[in-house]
């Protein structure tokens, strides 16, 4: 019971420290963090196919399958807001480069 505290703790403050940083950042600097943070949110993938694979029961099953499959919206939508957001800069066929 003593550890669930702590990681309640740890969560709460996890998500204090994630707004304070994310209001902090300069828009200049979302789509090179977006991709750092896709890169990270790969080991989330990992950790949910271990929670999944070891299956110690169906609960455990359901929700490693929960996790992979939140995980991997996570990633997939992370990469394609990225790519658009890179698409932006982008030159058209025909234009000078300034």
């Amino acid at each position: 019971m003593e550890s669930m505290g702590l990681l309640i703790f740890v969560f709460v403050l996890a998500i204090f420290l994630g707004v304070e940083l994310i209001s902090k950042v300069p828009s200049q600097l979302h789509t090179p963090l977006m991709s750092g943070s896709n890169a990270i949110s790969g080991i989330s993938i990992v950790g949910a196919l271990l929670a999944a694979g070891r299956g110690d029961g169906p609960v455990m099953i359901v929700l490693g399958t929960l996790a992979v499959t939140l995980a991997m919206i996570n990633v997939v939508g992370g990469y394609l807001v990225t790519d658009r957001m890179l698409a932006m800069f982008k030159h058209k066929a025909g234009e000078k480069k300034a």
